[in-house]
This record gives C-alpha cells, structure tokens and sequence, in this order.
C-alpha cells in the first residue's frame, strides 16, 4: 500500500509538472531585444534613406524586413544628450546633460556665457536597462558609453555586463596625443566596430538562450576621425573618380557644409557598421532567436555635414548636420524590426523623438509603462502595430552651447508642420513650415509674426518649467 500510494503521488507530481512545462511553453516568451546604435550618422547616409554614394545593403534589408522612420528625431544634435534621453526617456534638459561631454569651452570672443554640462548621467535616474533587468532579463551594452566614466562597468545603470573602449571609455584624442601614442589610439578606433561587434556574438553564443536578453551594441563609428577601412575603401575611391569635379561647399553661417555625399573613408565606415549589422543577425539566426527578437538601428544624432571647413558628410535635402538644430542635425535614420508586430517594407512618416525608445520597449515586451520615469516618452507600439499616430506632443530642444560645428547657442521648437529656431548668439528667430520646406530654406518668421509669437511663447514657457539653465550676456571688459 504504501509503495503504491508513493507511486501514485510520484505520476501525479510528474503529471503537474507536465502540465506546467506544457503551460509554460504555451505561454509567450518575452522578446529579446538587440539596439544598434551608430554615431554621427546621418539621415541620408543609408541606400533605404536615399543615399546613392554609401552602400548599406544588409540595413536596406532591415528596412525591407520592418519599419523605417522618415521622423525620427533625437533629442540632442549631439552624442551625450541624446543618449541620456534613450536611457532615461527624458529630455537632456532635465538630466542636465545639454552637450556632449565634456563639453566645449566658450570661444574666447564669444557673445555669450554658457554653463557647463554635467558630466556623468546621474546613477540614480531610473533607465530602460534597470526596469529591464528587474523583469529578469540578462542585459548587455557594448561601445561607447559617453554619458560619463565606464571604467568600472555600468551595473549603476542595470547593465550587467559590459565591454568597452581599451583604456577607458573617455580616452579621446588629445589625451592619447599628449602621451604620444596616437597611431595606437586611431588603430583601437579604426578597429573598435569589429571588437564590439565581436563582444556581441560572443554575448549572444553564452547568453542568448538562457534568458531575455536586452543587447545594446553603441558603435564609434562613423564619429572622427574619419579612417579608410582596409578592404572596403578602394570602391569607394573608384566611385568617386567617376563623379567628376568637387562642388563648392555651401555657407552656413559662421561654417560651411559639405555640397554631396563622396567622402571615401565615410563611406567605408558606414560599410563596416552595415557588415557588423549582418553579423549581429546572422548569429540570431543560427542561435534560433530570431523570430522572437526585437531589432532596433539608430543613429544617436544628424551627420557631420558643417564645421569650419565642410564636414564629411552631407545630410541632403536636410539642411546643415550634427550640432545645428536645423532637420540635418536633429533628423536621423531609425528601422525598427519586432516579429509579430512590425510590417514588413512599412514607412512611417510620423514625428518621434529618442526619448519614446524607453515606453516602446516596454510596450513591445508587454512590460508595464512607467509614465514618472519616461517622462517625455510616448509609447509607440500600436504605431508599430498599425494604429493610428499617437497624441503627438509638442517637440523641443535646447542647446545652450557652442560646438566645434560652428553652431552657437540656441533651441528650438517643432509644433505639428511648424518649426522655430532662437538663436540666441545671432538674437534672430527663424520659422519653418516642414511639409512645404523640409530643407528649411525659406524662413517665414518676418511674414508670419503671429505663428512666430505663439511659438517663441511655447518655447519659453517649456524651457521654465523644465529649468532650462540659460546663456547670459559676456560682461564688456574695459580697457
């Protein structure tokens, strides 16, 4: 009797737990999740964007497969800003990380005073990663960082692996060039997408089927210094002699831009970030993860297009690039791949911005929003699913500093069609309507003072309630 009533208790305990394995594989695994994230690439940098001079092949493929963004704007001009706006769903202003970091010192003959940006992404904001890593997923960032010093990992954030820049994420150029070892400092940065990129398949080979996973994979390139890659420049060059005579850059206040798409060494960086791309899926594919990952392609700002001789790109039919809170700047390229939820060869033409990356991933992952984290995030999922755009509110943006593109002090604002730009260094306004001139070409602000007013007041009024810090004045030095 007993050795029967222990048998009876063994099968039905082995039949609860066949039912529970059965319920637990009936029920639907949470998404995986892979972002890849470019730097300083520009809106038309890619074939699916226009690009007739770059060669994307395997992003264009993504953009076939899923949803690309035409709208897709990032909250800062430049690097730092935008990516504390992706971590914390919120604008740079309120993180206080307005420039990149650690920011540039006031040109000496400057009009204006400007406050330095902070220089590290407070550990205590809450970010995507963290509410990620509280639902049980593995997460992993590889690249730069720059939003502060990553020398002891990133677990503050809720990364719990990460792998970045040989010597520090905030070596830069002038400090390898002050220990005289610059040629080793351009290798590890000519070299750094394939050691990211490798970081991720070796990622995804120990990890990727034990548990949710969210991989963010933050490559330097195509950021300066612009290097030739060895194997994919020499079509380049080959393509460009057929091209005929350079055009004259065109004038950009203080700065000239780049004329067309044909700087050589770009375009093999590009090229090395669009292999790195196929790698990444490639290694999905083979692993069986796929069909139940989400992928995200972004740029964290416009192309390097104006500085003080042209940039190496050229952003067109957008105006100006990185830096400059004209649509060449601020606009930047955006796929977005989610099996099940994505359609496949869909353009989307409605206006986001960086800070809805936070909302979206949880609602693609059917995670609960967190609105007093993600504060200026919108949920994107049901566009994604097809639904109608979302309330839309009102786009902002403020960079009260001077940059190495020729950019001074300014911000801006986008309201539905209508865009206004304050620069505060040149005390001008300027008023675009974008589905009339997406090239920003013919200011309106003199013809339109009403639409001008209404707009300056919004600005205004948003740029107090956040605490936005302002330039003031230089005071006159007397002789």
């Amino acid at each position: 009797m007993i050795r029967r009533a222990a048998t009876a208790l063994v099968a039905g305990a082995l039949f609860a737990a066949a039912c529970v394995s059965s319920a637990r594989a009936a029920a639907p695994a949470r998404p995986n999740i892979v972002i890849l994230l470019s730097d300083d690439l520009g809106w038309a940098d890619l074939g699916c964007y226009g690009s007739t001079f770059y060669e994307t092949p395997h992003l264009d493929q993504l953009a076939r497969e899923g949803t690309r963004f035409t709208h897709y704007y990032t909250a800062g001009s430049i690097c730092s800003p935008t990516r504390s706006s992706l971590m914390t769903g919120k604008y740079p202003v309120r993180t206080g990380i307005t420039d990149w970091i650690p920011g540039m010192k006031d040109p000496p003959d400057s009009l204006l005073v400007t406050t330095p940006t902070k220089k590290v992404l407070s550990p205590t904001e809450p970010t995507f990663a963290r509410t990620f890593q509280a639902a049980g997923y593995r997460t992993f960032y590889t690249g730069k960082w720059h939003l502060g010093p990553a020398d002891d990992g990133l677990k503050d954030y809720g990364w719990d692996d990460y792998v970045g820049d040989i010597g520090g994420d905030q070596v830069g150029e002038a400090a390898v060039g002050r220990q005289g070892d610059r040629a080793a400092y351009l290798k590890n940065r000519r070299d750094s997408t394939e050691r990211f990129t490798q970081a991720s398949l070796d990622f995804l080979d120990h990890y990727g089927r034990e548990r949710p996973f969210v991989l963010m994979l933050s490559y330097h390139d195509v950021h300066t210094p612009i290097q030739p890659m060895p194997g994919i420049v020499d079509r380049f060059i080959a393509k460009k002699k057929s091209m005929g005579p350079d055009p004259a850059p065109l004038v950009e206040h203080d700065g000239q831009t780049r004329a067309r798409q044909d700087n050589v060494d770009y375009a093999s960086m590009i090229t090395a970030v669009d292999d790195s791309v196929a790698r990444v899926r490639a290694k999905l594919s083979a692993l069986g993860l796929a069909e139940n990952t989400i992928v995200i392609f972004a740029s964290d700002n416009g192309g390097l297009a104006t500085q003080k001789k042209p940039g190496p790109t050229n952003n067109g039919p957008l105006r100006s690039g990185k830096g400059w809170l004209y649509e060449g700047g601020i606009r930047a390229p955006l796929i977005v791949l989610a099996p099940g939820v994505t359609r496949a060869s869909r353009t989307d033409d409605t206006a986001i911005i960086s800070t809805d990356l936070y909302p979206t991933l949880l609602g693609l992952a059917g995670l609960p929003l967190e609105p007093a984290h993600h504060l200026d995030g919108v949920n994107l999922t049901p566009l994604l699913r097809g639904a109608p755009p979302p309330a839309r509110p009102t786009l902002y943006w403020h960079y009260p500093h001077y940059h190495g593109s020729t950019w001074a002090p300014g911000a801006a604002i986008r309201d539905g069609d209508w865009k206004l730009i304050e620069f505060y260094h040149y005390r001008t306004v300027e008023l675009y309507r974008l589905t009339d001139d997406p090239g920003e070409a013919h200011d309106l602000s003199k013809t339109n003072p009403a639409k001008t007013a209404e707009l300056l007041g919004k600005l205004h009024a948003w740029q107090t309630s956040v605490h936005a810090i302002m330039p003031r004045p230089r005071t006159p030095v007397t002789p």
